[in-house]
């Protein structure tokens, strides 16, 4: 199996396969009502429609650096503000999340398997053997998923008990 094989298949199975862990991102997600998505259950740092857009934005960026760019900040922002809760607006970042991973498994599936140990252009690391290759990125990118989607499991659990 190629290396964009085994990213694309453990990015699938992590969105919306069958993990060994629970749930995956998707049903996590889906599971949430639009208004406990704009809740902030106390002591919380984030409500779940924050994390999704954080999910989305770092999908991109993710994205971005697999086209070439140079490593950074979302272009979207880090914790991206989700504004006033709304029913169309909270299933439009569910839409925006899934498109963006759909896009993301397109460039993985098309990957030249040769780029997967290089490093990606992150001038932090231009004059040192210590850079992030292609192949961290994008496993990295899929823990951050799990993480995140913990965490979206946890605050609906709160808020629902």
């Amino acid at each position: 199996m190629t290396t964009s094989e085994k990213l694309q298949s453990e990015l699938e199975n992590v969105l919306s396969g069958d993990p060994w862990y629970g749930n995956n991102v998707y049903a996590i997600i889906e599971s949430v009502g639009f208004e406990e998505a704009f809740e902030k259950p106390p002591g919380a740092a984030h409500t779940i429609s924050e994390i999704v857009l954080h999910l989305l934005s770092w999908t991109e960026e993710v994205l971005d650096r697999l086209n070439g760019k140079e490593a950074g900040q979302p272009f979207s922002g880090d914790w991206p503000d989700p504004g006033a809760p709304d029913q169309e607006k909270w299933q439009n970042y569910v839409n925006d999340l899934k498109l963006v991973n759909v896009n993301l498994l397109g460039v993985i599936h098309d990957f030249p398997e040769e780029q997967w140990a290089e490093p990606i252009n992150d001038e932090r690391y231009a004059d040192s053997e210590k850079g992030l290759t292609f192949e961290q990125l994008v496993n990295g990118l899929i823990q951050h998923h799990v993480y995140h989607s913990g965490q979206i499991a946890s605050l609906n659990k709160m808020i629902n008990g």
